[in-house]
């Protein structure tokens, strides 16, 4: 059960936090190879461990909350208009997952009004659970997150993602600038760099083509840990934000400066 300092915990956490262990234990079950693969119309692959991990958050959630809205990576996106949407992508890194990289993770998270108010990040195959929710700080493994407050370029540790996708970019240059600076690079992707970003482990992390579904979750849990998190021109994150400027609020807005007007 997630508490915090208050003993409190709201339904919609535990709801998703047990939602997240449902799908880790569908996904350890396949992970070990035993499962088929398709290929999506985006030229993406789906696996059986996608659909099953989505129909039992979605069968969890609905169960719960069955007025609430419902936007799934494989089942798409249902009462749209309802008041509170959840955000679930069951595997996020389906590609890694398909060639037994540990580094997929389930994402869930609560929109109210067009708001992330709660996120939940299970790195299955890490054993690391996340969750925030508005007010009440991040949380890893029942420990509560606190980002870096290492506000120097030349000392900062960058995690970069989507490499070709930024290559191929008008923002290719400006983040050379960001480069050129950094203490250290890193590519840790996928769930992992936004967990070590909010434990204060490293101080930034910079990322194209990736859908609100890989990243709702996380931006609740590191803006509860201290941080700024927007997309690569500044902006606050909606349905269709498409990259990510993520880091602790002196840092963000050295690296914004150095990105604005950035076209991925």
């Amino acid at each position: 059960m997630a508490t915090y300092l208050d003993g409190s915990a709201s339904e919609h956490l535990e709801v998703a936090l047990a939602a997240a262990r449902e799908a880790a234990d569908i996904s350890r079950h396949y992970y070990a190879g035993n499962f088929t693969v398709s290929t999506k119309a985006d030229l993406t692959p789906v696996t059986q461990a996608d659909v099953e991990c989505e129909q039992a958050i979605r069968s969890r959630i609905l169960r719960h909350f069955p007025s609430h809205g419902f936007y799934g990576e494989e089942t798409g996106r249902t009462h749209g208009d309802a008041e509170y949407l959840w955000l679930v992508d069951p595997i996020d890194g389906t590609k890694g997952f398909v060639r037994q990289y540990p580094f997929f993770s389930t994402q869930i998270a609560l929109m109210h009004t067009g708001e992330i108010i709660l996120g939940v990040s299970s790195g299955t195959m890490m054993d690391e659970l996340a969750w925030a929710e508005k007010g009440q700080g991040a949380w890893l493994n029942g420990q509560r997150l606190s980002i870096s407050d290492i506000d120097d370029p030349r000392k900062a540790a960058v995690s970069v993602g989507n490499l070709k996708s930024l290559a191929d970019s008008d923002g290719w240059s400006s983040l050379g600038r960001i480069v050129q600076q950094a203490d250290r690079i890193r590519g840790y992707g996928d769930f992992y760099h936004y967990h070590l970003l909010a434990a204060g482990k490293i101080e930034a992390v910079i990322e194209s083509d990736v859908n609100i579904l890989d990243i709702a979750a996380l931006s609740i849990i590191v803006g509860e840990a201290g941080g700024r998190f927007t997309d690569l021109n500044g902006n606050g994150l909606t349905l269709d934000t498409r990259s990510v400027l993520a880091a602790n609020p002196t840092l963000h807005a050295k690296y914004l400066a150095h990105l604005s007007g950035y076209v991925a």
